[in-house]
């Protein structure tokens, strides 16, 4: 028999997301302070290698792509008017093919509207924050088991594909502070770029795998372009040609066949209604299901924890279910909406709550009305 040591720790989730990411290899932080990313603001400054204050947000992205272009992989923390700023920047940092990662901490809006109430409102944001129909990798964490694996994860497909990703969550799950055992937390993997290796060095040459190697801008070998606008293998600013279109559409095919699906699926044999709820909502949903199964009623559950690229296997997932309850904390169900189109069948529907948390016992009633 193995003994279990346990670690109990008082903590909250903007500890483990910083230890994390820089276990997993991310060596900069560059951020402005923001309600309620702010702890993940003041820890970094204590554990990354390297912190960076910067004016406002626009310049954070900057400074971000200027590291990333060096082969080091960036961090930072910031909420919806922080983010809306940085969106210009993201687009640049995704066409460079620039890893970093931005913690996306989500509070009531729109606008600044209240930066101490928790939300789940910038799915819609997030979804379409690159111009022309591009997802970034975004991952969702519904836990502090996510807060350590989720976080490592984003730092790890940052530098595998050479783009930005985009790790939410919001204000209770970064800010709370809980117990949690502390022997939870397994080894983290280091991540890595995609090296160059060769003698003829073309900047967006794929060679098949969907991602150019990268060489840093400080080495002296090889000349490295790195372009924003509509370019070739070469790097060299095109217009339309039929090279530079297929590297765009190759930026496409790489987010969404090189990103991992993650998620939580907890089948019950039987049943016919499903519960969906991503982020802090998916704590009540555990909650309910657990509720639900020991007054005898059948559900299943499932939590979404790679958001974007929409992934097709949530739809086919649901498609077994006679009901589909979709819990969110926002205003008309933003992922319900992505995921099952704005007019979807009277089998899908949704619990919704906004500037409060939503409650087990609101998903327990729509299942047992429902069910």
């Amino acid at each position: 028999m193995t003994e279990t040591t346990v670690k109990p720790a008082f903590t909250d989730g903007s500890r483990l997301i910083t230890e994390a990411c820089v276990q997993a290899g991310a060596s900069v932080f560059v951020g402005y302070p923001i309600t309620p990313a702010n702890l993940l603001y003041s820890y970094a400054n204590r554990r990354y290698p390297v912190m960076l204050a910067a004016p406002d947000e626009i310049t954070t992205l900057q400074w971000m792509s200027g590291y990333a272009a060096l082969g080091m992989i960036p961090v930072t923390a910031t909420a919806f008017p922080g983010y809306a700023l940085m969106v210009e920047s993201i687009n640049m940092a995704m066409m460079m093919e620039l890893p970093m990662v931005i913690i996306l901490v989500q509070r009531l809006g729109p606008a600044t509207g209240t930066a101490t109430a928790g939300a789940q409102g910038d799915l819609n944001v997030v979804h379409g924050t690159v111009s022309g129909g591009f997802q970034l990798p975004t991952f969702c964490i519904s836990n502090f088991d996510d807060c350590w694996q989720l976080s490592a994860k984003a730092v790890q497909t940052a530098a595998a594909l050479r783009t930005p990703v985009i790790l939410l969550t919001s204000k209770e799950m970064v800010m709370t502070q809980m117990s949690y055992d502390l022997s939870r937390l397994g080894p983290i993997e280091k991540a890595t770029l995609p090296a160059f290796v060769g003698d003829h060095y073309l900047p967006y040459q794929a060679n098949g795998s969907m991602v150019p190697g990268f060489l840093p801008l400080t080495q002296n070998r090889h000349q490295v372009r790195l372009t924003a606008s509509t370019h070739n293998k070469a790097g060299i600013l095109q217009n339309t040609t039929p090279e530079a279109l297929d590297n765009t559409r190759r930026l496409k095919t790489k987010a969404d066949e090189g990103t991992e699906v993650l998620y939580e699926y907890d089948e019950q044999a039987g049943a016919h209604t499903l519960v969906m709820a991503f982020d802090l909502t998916a704590q009540a949903a555990r909650e309910a299901v657990l509720r639900l199964r020991a007054y005898g009623t059948k559900v299943s559950l499932l939590v979404p924890k790679t958001l974007f690229p929409l992934p097709a296997r949530y739809v086919e997932l649901a498609q077994q279910y006679t009901k589909v309850i979709v819990a969110e904390e926002n205003l008309d169900g933003q992922y319900r909406r992505l995921l099952f189109g704005p007019y979807h069948d009277s089998r899908i529907m949704g619990v919704n709550a906004m500037g409060r948390m939503i409650k087990p016992e609101e998903i327990m009633e729509a299942a047992e009305n429902n069910g």
